[in-house]
């Protein structure tokens, strides 16, 4: 009786579902991430490890794949 309601929800919960390429998409955006602190730690202060790389890096994890992995869907 209340899936009948409110069909929407029923719409979002499948709309939401994750598939493998999700996860890959999402562990490629966990290694960035992971990869950038590890080189903007072992980086000199003033290195183009630290102020380059790094940031490029950290931004490509946390703007391009994650948000990506959320909102890809396969036909």
């Amino acid at each position: 009786m209340g899936n009948q309601n409110n069909p929407e929800k029923i719409q979002l919960i499948e709309g939401w579902s994750f598939n493998k390429t999700n996860y890959i998409i999402f562990f490629i955006g966990v290694l960035f991430i992971i990869f950038g602190y590890i080189i903007m730690a072992t980086g000199t202060v003033n290195s183009f490890q630290s102020l380059t790389l790094a940031p490029i890096m950290l931004f490509l994890g946390y703007i391009i794949f994650i948000p990506a992995s959320l909102i890809y869907q396969e036909k």
